[in-house]
């Protein structure tokens, strides 16, 4: 299993946003500063600035950037219309190669999810 580790303004808000339209599970949520969830073969961690030893380590982290992890799809335009209606946050359009399609997600706290739909073979 892979873990990644985002650091959010808000873990309760984006405990919300990855189970409720992402379809994670939430694995701990033990207290306002960190949450494990899990979505297939990926462990996702979200910890708050400062809370813990991971909410510190590199100095003082903070949400967004441009790192980020995939979700593959088989319907990239019936997702984004799913949650798009639940208020989400795009950075940019759909961007299409010989690959594929994508989109870039936004967590609420500016952190970076592709979704990402193959192209035909």
């Amino acid at each position: 299993m892979a873990s990644v580790r985002y650091i959010v303004s808000d873990v309760g808000e984006c405990v919300a946003f990855y189970r409720d339209r992402l379809d994670f599970t939430v694995e701990m949520h033990p207290g306002p500063g960190f949450a494990a969830l899990s979505r297939g073969e990926l462990r996702l961690f979200l910890n708050t600035p400062g809370a813990g030893s991971a909410g510190k380590a590199g100095g003082t982290p903070q949400p967004g950037g441009w790192n980020r992890f995939q979700i593959e799809t088989d319907d990239l335009d019936g997702l984004i219309a799913r949650i798009s209606e639940a208020g989400a946050a795009f950075r940019g359009e759909i961007a299409s190669g010989p690959g594929g399609r994508q989109i870039l997600l936004e967590d609420p706290s500016g952190n970076v999810v592709e979704l990402f739909q193959a192209a035909a073979r």
